[in-house]
């Protein structure tokens, strides 16, 4: 796995490298406490964003994390943020997450598209046997997206995360292998194709 920063363009995505240069734009979109509501880190003002920026960087920069601002193709503006992290080198798996999307974007083709193309990086490119996914136990929009990707839900990691209102998380995963990825991959190419 040769993990370095890319472009990942699709026709109504393209997923970039995260810079400090995606600040102003993510601050457009990104800052509605809603958003953040599920996520174990919330964002609500600039300052919150720079760090969330800047930590994804500083991750990237250690080898952690591939982090990406998803930009809508047509306008050009960046519209969230997602990235590869939790690599396993030796057993050839990655977890895709901490993805957000702001509400104008959200249930259309932008994260259905951006996770074709980090899907079809990882599967392809990286020769992957194993993708992950996890998310809030209480997060039923997030749950069914994830399982429409087609992804199989694996179980509950109990008492999982303390969120920033003091709540106890518990997170489920999902995961699609590759042996699922071609099933996955056709399963994906009719809904962009609906769109």
């Amino acid at each position: 796995m040769l993990i370095e920063p890319i472009i990942l363009e699709g026709q109504y995505v393209r997923l970039e490298p995260l810079s400090t240069e995606h600040h102003a734009g993510l601050c457009e979109v990104g800052l509605e406490p809603g958003i953040w509501r599920w996520m174990p880190q919330l964002i609500t003002t600039p300052e919150d964003m720079r760090a969330f920026i800047e930590a994804a960087i500083k991750a990237q920069a250690e080898g952690a994390a591939l982090p990406f601002a998803t930009v809508e193709k047509t306008s050009g503006k960046p519209v969230g943020s997602t990235r590869f992290f939790n690599f396993d080198r030796a057993h050839r798996r990655t977890e895709i997450g901490w993805t957000w999307i702001a509400p104008p974007w959200q249930r259309t083709a932008v994260n259905t598209e951006a996770k074709y193309l980090m899907l079809r990086h990882a599967f392809e490119t990286w020769r992957c046997i194993r993708v992950e996914f996890k998310t809030d136990s209480l997060n039923e929009r997030s749950r069914a997206a994830i399982l429409r990707l087609g992804a199989k839900e694996e179980g509950t990691f109990r008492n999982h995360m303390i969120m920033p209102d003091g709540r106890i998380r518990h997170s489920v995963y999902y995961s699609i292998t590759d042996a699922e990825w071609p099933e996955v991959k056709a399963h994906l190419g009719r809904k962009f194709s609906a769109h």
